[in-house]
């Protein structure tokens, strides 16, 4: 075994080993700490794409600063030997947990993937994808805290993509099915996976099992996830709602972004959310055609309709043949009656209308089906609502239940998705003429309230503090909801006349206490002690730009 590496890092025993490196616990002989060193394997020291995932790896992870990413601090080649210094975490990998103790209950489970998806919602802003997230790259400190380890092979967004020995990068249990295919990643890999380790926190068993890895990822293509709920009927719908969107096979139905799915994650157990509906998605199933060089070539075919979802559309389709005989047969009794009278009661027969589904389209097409069904538009009315699971611009719901007849001049209320909405974030440290002009170029209608706060040693115009709105809240761009931040400016005084003649250092603090730099200088010619000119002169508009400009005080 290695003893020392770089004559500053002291081995002190082997703690990991994988495909491409040994991890070793060490000691820092000049920071007098431990920490963990990641060691490439001699037989790779030569192969030049190991060599360029391993720098990958320092260098991906070293652009992170998060509390839940294992922190890189030194990296480094001595004697042919390819190594990583990181932080030593104490503790076990979040596999080892969930052996231990099976399924978490939801709220820590809560806990643990808002720390993760955080962590990845940062690497995708700097535009690096993990490619590898699971669980045993996952370690979970003594107190609970979660750092994301292992990036050797994340990628950069615009970089060329690496693979190794030909084969697909990531873990079969925690794969994407987009992966398996072979095609280009993006951020949305990582959500997958991140899904996929939320199902197994929340059941304590990966959803998909097999004896090769080709045939987990056939299952990650073809076998629809088994719903959480089942396993466990405590959770709320809510968060397995977001399994269901984080582990979608069609993108188009999965978060876009980690921010979308962090959201999620910490509004879950909020009041409004937790009776929410499953999560429908009508993505289509794929069909295998071969499987060549470990990619699968694949096309796709109709989703095929849910046991459960069959059982509902044949009931409301017995109900709606139920209920159309039923007016059949009163409306033609009224017609024989009246014909019997002379009188035809039911004169407005003709007005009566079958209202037709339009939940999910949008409102051109909700108006041409509702025309072609001979209703009246002068009755319809669209208004709009934010929505999580409901595509911007397409019908949420309807006050007239789709199959009900009723007349075509009735009002027909139709809610359409405006969206999940403008995501308001932490704009401290930010200038306030961008965030202004981030707000226009969006369409958020926001009404931005500033109160300005004289800061010497901070630029102008660069906002300190925010409030009325938390960050993480989604809102309507249409609300004009307020939003107030205090702002940065240069303290502003003007040069009292009642200086002159004050103590020396009662002059000062007064002077320090609105954010001005002094300097003061002994003359000689006065009372001591006593101020007896200032610079600038009195009646002076002064503005303390930092403290290279000062107020001179004589005395």
């Amino acid at each position: 075994m290695i003893e020392m590496i770089a004559r500053r890092y002291r081995i002190k025993s082997l703690i990991g080993q994988g495909g491409m490196a040994d991890v070793y616990l060490a000691f820092d002989q000049i920071l007098n700490r431990e920490v963990a060193i990641k060691v490439l394997r001699d037989k790779l020291a030569d192969d030049p794409v190991a060599v360029v995932r391993f720098q990958r790896e320092a260098s991906a992870a070293s652009k992170l600063s998060h509390p839940n990413v294992v922190d890189i601090y030194d990296v480094g080649e001595a004697d042919g030997c390819h190594y990583i210094v990181m932080e030593y975490v104490r503790g076990q990998t979040l596999k080892q947990l969930i052996s231990r103790r099976g399924a978490l209950d939801y709220h820590e489970a809560i806990g643990i993937m808002h720390q993760l998806t955080s962590a990845i919602a940062l690497a995708h802003a700097h535009h690096i994808i993990h490619r590898d997230i699971k669980p045993q790259n996952v370690l979970v400190k003594d107190d609970g805290t979660v750092k994301i380890t292992d990036f050797g092979i994340a990628v950069a967004t615009n970089s060329v993509q690496l693979t190794y020995y030909n084969t697909v990068m990531g873990s079969a249990h925690y794969l994407a099915p987009e992966s398996a295919q072979g095609k280009e990643p993006n951020g949305q890999i990582d959500i997958y996976s991140l899904g996929i380790v939320f199902y197994e926190l929340l059941t304590g068993e990966v959803p998909f099992r097999g004896s090769t890895p080709t045939e987990i990822a056939l299952k990650h293509l073809r076998e629809p996830l088994p719903y959480p709920r089942l396993f466990n009927p405590s959770i709320p719908q809510s968060v397995e709602n977001i399994v269901i969107k984080a582990t979608a096979k069609d993108v188009d139905e999965r978060y876009k972004y980690a921010d979308e799915m962090l959201y999620d994650i910490d509004h879950c157990l909020d009041t409004a959310y937790r009776n929410m509906q499953r999560l429908q998605l009508e993505h289509p199933t794929l069909d295998i055609i071969e499987v060549e060089d470990g990619k699968v070539k694949v096309q796709k075919k109709p989703a095929e309709k849910s046991v459960e979802v069959r059982r509902r559309q044949k009931a409301e389709w017995i109900n709606y043949t139920f209920i159309t005989l039923g007016i059949c047969i009163v409306l033609a009794l009224g017609a024989g009656i009246g014909l019997l009278t002379g009188v035809i009661r039911f004169s407005g027969i003709l007005g009566y209308e079958t209202m037709p589904m339009i939940i999910g389209l949008d409102e051109q097409q909700a108006r041409e089906a509702l025309t072609n069904a001979h209703f009246s538009l002068d009755h319809v009315h669209f208004v709009t609502a934010l929505s999580e699971t409901v595509p911007e611009g397409s019908i949420i719901k309807t006050n007239q239940k789709a199959g009900s007849i009723i007349k075509s001049d009735s009002d027909i209320q139709a809610t359409v998705s405006k969206g999940v909405g403008f995501l308001i974030q932490d704009y401290t440290g930010m200038s306030l003429t961008e965030i202004e002009q981030e707000f226009i170029d969006q369409g958020v209608h926001l009404d931005v309230e500033v109160e300005y706060q004289g800061e010497p040693d901070i630029d102008p115009g660069i906002i300190m503090s925010q409030s009325l709105i938390e960050p993480g809240t989604r809102i309507d761009p249409d609300a004009n909801e307020k939003i107030r931040f205090v702002v940065s400016q240069y303290p502003t005084i003007t040069i009292p006349a009642d200086l002159i003649g004050m103590d020396v250092e009662e002059a000062k603090d007064y002077l320090n206490s609105e954010g001005m730099a002094v300097l003061t200088r002994k003359t000689g010619s006065g009372s001591a002690n006593k101020v007896t000119g200032v610079w600038p002169s009195v009646g002076s508009v002064y503005t303390q730009e930092g403290t290279d400009s000062v107020i001179t005080l004589y005395y």
